[in-house]
């Protein structure tokens, strides 16, 4: 009923699904689709789930530390943890640049005031 699975196979997927994610984040950095400040937690990411697909200990290591039963519910928690830190960096940037805007928006308004007291001082004078 149950077939026998086949680790070296999922080892490979592993590896070759890392190493896409690691040349995918490095093309976009080239391609200025990403900024190298932002590729960082890709990138570090990205070497993590490569080492740890490399090197099949790690899993079992990393949960033996963090006190896991199931090897593999330690990687989801580590994915997990990824993502949340991805988004944390995304939040702290989308605050920023909405601070950013904001003040834009502010002075694009106090130079369209000087305009029109400008205009209006070069017909009335």
């Amino acid at each position: 009923m149950f077939r026998d699975v086949d680790t070296d196979k999922i080892q490979y997927f592993a590896i070759a699904g890392s190493l896409m994610l690691l040349l995918f984040i490095i093309e976009l950095v080239r391609r200025k689709k990403i900024k190298e400040e932002y590729s960082l937690l890709w990138l570090s990411f990205s070497v993590l789930f490569l080492t740890m697909s490399i090197w099949r200990k790690s899993i079992d290591i990393l949960a033996i530390k963090m006190g896991i039963a199931y090897a593999p519910a330690a990687f989801l928690l580590v994915l997990v943890m990824a993502i949340f830190l991805i988004l944390i960096q995304f939040s702290i940037i989308i605050s920023k640049q909405s601070d950013q805007i904001k003040v834009m928006a502010q002075e694009i308004g106090l130079l369209k005031k000087k305009v029109e007291e400008n205009e209006k001082k070069k017909f009335e004078g």
